[in-house]
């Protein structure tokens, strides 16, 4: 058998040393650097078996891509790395819990464990069918571009009112303990217009209707120009004496400056596009309005907004929600 020639062999040799060492070279390093730990862990009992608990961000040399939550160290929640807040639940009332917070990367990387955070869920009420009033006058103010500030009077209830829950476009996004008629929301964006309305809670878990809504804008981010959102959005339920159901909007156009005319708006019902509303000729001057009528029975709930094409073609910033109920 003919053996190959030592040229041959050094040849070969190189060749694969060139390879490994190319592979070596394009091969990307493995991200090893963990998160750091959440700070600021607060965790708030809503009811005799949830709890609300909330955090600051994380840091990482990539991205916080996600937030695990523990209770008594065993997992219960996984939330996006873009929020900080989440609910618990079917928990066991009288029933004493300790909370931590660990931060993940998207190369699986756990931060160390936030510290343990205790809080004991109150008594059940089973018999307790009997929901808490609603808040009253809601007020508050943005501070600054991505936060805001809110009020309102206590609510009454038969045995007690044990969270308030804050919503925003009817998701809830926040709470706090029974005892508290404030609430600081952050994580928004700078120059939008946001809804807001507080429900109360009591350990039976019964909440309360909406408080009166209150629109807030976060303050402009640097280089933003004016809002370009519809205002003084109203909507009103109808009910014709033939029984057929609609509503009546009525709002003002943003302005677009220059000689550039509103001539189309986007309705969305509960977060979906609807229609669009086109002016065939010129467009109302002062304020707009539209009609339409819904198929859906009585007590139908709506949140109901809607934003302007401007005219450079581009969909401008959405409105405040309006909450309708049918007739």
């Amino acid at each position: 058998m003919q053996r190959p020639t030592v040229c041959a062999v050094l040849a070969c040799s190189a060749l694969l040393l060139l390879s490994v060492t190319a592979c070596t070279a394009t091969e990307p390093d493995r991200d090893t650097e963990s998160p750091s730990r959440p700070d600021g862990v607060t965790a708030r009992a809503g009811s005799a078996t949830s709890v609300h608990v909330m955090w600051e961000r994380s840091t990482d040399d990539e991205a916080v891509t996600g937030y695990e939550v523990y209770a008594k160290g065993a997992k219960v929640k996984t939330v996006p790395g873009a929020r900080r807040m989440t609910d618990v639940d079917r928990l066991t009332p009288s029933t004493a819990y300790t909370f931590t917070v660990r931060a993940r990367d998207a190369a699986g990387n756990l931060s160390a464990p936030s510290g343990a955070v205790p809080v004991t869920t109150p008594a059940s009420t089973p018999d307790d069918r009997k929901a808490p009033s609603a808040p009253a006058k809601l007020r508050g103010r943005a501070e600054g571009t991505g936060a805001v500030r809110l009020s309102w009077e206590r609510a009454a209830d038969d045995t007690a009112v044990t969270s308030y829950d804050v919503y925003q476009e009817d998701s809830r996004i926040h709470s706090v303990r029974g005892s508290a008629t404030t609430a600081r929301v952050t994580g928004l964006r700078p120059g939008t217009v946001y809804t807001f309305t507080v429900r109360a809670r009591d350990a039976a878990e019964n909440s309360s209707g909406d408080s009166d809504a209150l629109d807030l804008t976060t303050a402009s981010g640097r280089g933003d120009g004016p809002s370009t959102a519809p205002t003084a959005l109203k909507a009103t339920a109808t009910r014709t004496k033939a029984g057929v159901r609609g509503i009546d909007l009525s709002w003002t156009p943003p302005r677009t400056g220059g000689d550039g005319e509103v001539r189309e708006h986007q309705l969305f019902l509960n977060g979906r596009l609807a229609t669009t509303i086109v002016w065939g000729a010129a467009p109302p001057a002062g304020t707009a309005t539209y009609r339409f009528t819904v198929g859906e029975p009585p007590g139908t709930r709506y949140g109901i907004k809607l934003r302007a094409k401007l005219p450079d073609g581009k969909w401008g910033d959405f409105s405040a929600q309006r909450t309708v109920v049918t007739r």
